[in-house]
C-alpha cells in the first residue's frame, strides 16, 4: 500500500523517524525514489498487489513510472487504486488547518478521477475502488455513481470494490453486499487486533465471493507504540515471547481470520517491508502462533469501535 509513501504527510506514528535522512524536505524527488525502492523490494520478495489512491499525493504517478521503468508488463502484477477523494495538501506536512484530503462521491468527480488514475496507471489498473465508501456520503444509494462504476467493470474489465472506514464499516459492507445486481468484486476495510467490529461483516462478504483486503492492520503504528496501551503491550510481550518482530505479528493475527484476507503492508522503509513479510511464516497453520495464543491476544487486544476511531480521528499528520 502506497498511502505512506506518495505523499510527505501522513498519520502514522514515528513518521519522522522513518524519513529522517531526507530532512523536512521530502521532496517529490526524494520521495518517489524512496517509492521505487521499496516497491523493487517488494517485487523481489514476490509480492503480487500494489494498492494506491488519487488522494495519496503522487502515488499513482510514481507507481507508474516504476512499472514503465521495471519494463513490467500489464497482468504481471495486480494494481488497484480509489477514487473519491482530492488530495489538498501541496505537498505539505502542515496545512494550516486545512484537510489533507478532500471527499466528493458525485459522478463528476468519478469520471474526472478515472481518466487521472487511467492516465498514471493505464492497462496495469485491475482493480478500482470506491475510496471509503460511508451513509453519510451516500455513494451507495447514487444511482449514477453505480451505473458508472456498472460500466467501467464491463467496458475496461476492472474489478469494482470499495474501502470502508469508521465506527459503521460493517453496515456499509452489508450494504454493498446487497446491491443487486451484485456490482462489487472486492471489500477493502480497516481490520486489526484492536479493531475487530466488522468481523462478521466481513466474513460474509467472503463467502459472498468478495475478496477481502485489510488495510491498517498495525492501527497505524498504534499497536507497536511501548505503554502507550495495553494492547501495544500485549503485542510487544508476544512478540519478544516468539522472538518475532511485533509488525509481522500483526499482520499474521489478520491473515489467520477465516475471511481469508489479503493484508497490506503499508511500510515506508525497505526495512519495514523485509520485517512485514515475515508475518507469511508467522501466520502458517500449524506454525509458532497457535490458535489458544492468537485468541488470546485477540482477546487482550479488543477495544471499543468507538473509541478506536475517535483516537485515530485525532492522530497528528506528521
Amino acid at each position: 500500500g502506497l498511502a505512506a509513501l506518495g505523499r510527505p504527510g501522513y498519520i502514522n506514528l514515528g513518521r519522522a523517524d522513518e524519513f529522517s535522512e531526507l530532512g523536512e524536505a521530502r521532496t517529490k524527488e526524494a520521495m518517489q525514489e524512496r517509492c521505487h525502492r521499496v516497491l523493487d523490494v517488494a517485487r523481489d520478495l514476490g509480492l503480487k498487489y500494489f494498492d494506491a489512491a488519487r488522494s495519496y499525493g503522487e502515488a499513482e504517478a510514481f507507481l507508474g513510472a516504476w512499472l514503465t521503468s521495471r519494463e513490467i508488463k500489464p497482468g504481471e502484477l495486480v494494481v488497484g487504486s480509489k477514487w473519491g477523494y482530492r488530495y489538498n495538501a501541496d505537498w505539505k506536512v502542515e496545512t494550516g488547518g486545512e484537510p489533507h484530503e478532500i471527499k466528493d462521491h458525485s459522478v463528476s468527480h468519478l469520471r474526472s478521477q478515472t481518466l487521472e488514475t487511467e492516465e498514471r496507471l493505464g492497462s496495469h489498473l485491475c482493480l478500482y475502488q470506491i475510496h471509503s465508501a460511508t451513509l453519510e456520503s451516500g455513494v451507495l444509494d447514487n444511482a449514477e455513481v453505480l451505473a458508472e462504476l456498472a460500466r467501467l467493470k464491463l467496458e475496461r474489465g476492472w474489478k469494482i470494490g470499495l474501502s470502508v472506514s469508521g465506527p459503521q464499516q460493517a453496515v456499509v459492507i452489508r450494504k454493498a453486499c446487497a446491491l443487486e445486481p451484485r456490482l462489487f468484486d472486492c471489500v477493502q476495510a480497516t481490520y486489526n487486533l484492536m479493531e475487530q467490529a466488522s468481523q462478521e461483516a466481513l466474513e460474509e462478504a467472503s463467502r459472498q465471493g468478495m475478496e477481502v483486503i485489510i488495510k491498517e492492520a498495525m492501527a497505524n503504528g498504534r499497536l507497536l507504540a511501548k505503554g502507550r496501551s495495553p494492547a501495544a503491550d500485549a503485542v510487544l510481550k508476544l512478540a519478544g515471547e516468539l522472538d518475532v518482530p511485533p509488525d509481522a505479528l500483526c499482520l499474521a493475527a489478520v491473515m489467520r481470520q477465516p475471511f481469508a484476507p489479503m493484508v497490506l503492508s503499508g511500510a515506508a522503509t525497505e526495512e519495514q517491508l523485509r520485517s512485514n513479510v515475515r508475518a507469511l511464516e508467522i501466520a502458517e497453520d500449524g506454525g509458532m502462533l497457535t490458535d489458544k495464543a492468537l485468541t488470546a491476544l485477540m482477546q487482550a487486544c479488543l477495544a471499543n469501535s468507538e473509541e478506536y476511531w475517535a483516537e485515530r480521528s485525532a492522530l497528528q499528520w506528521n
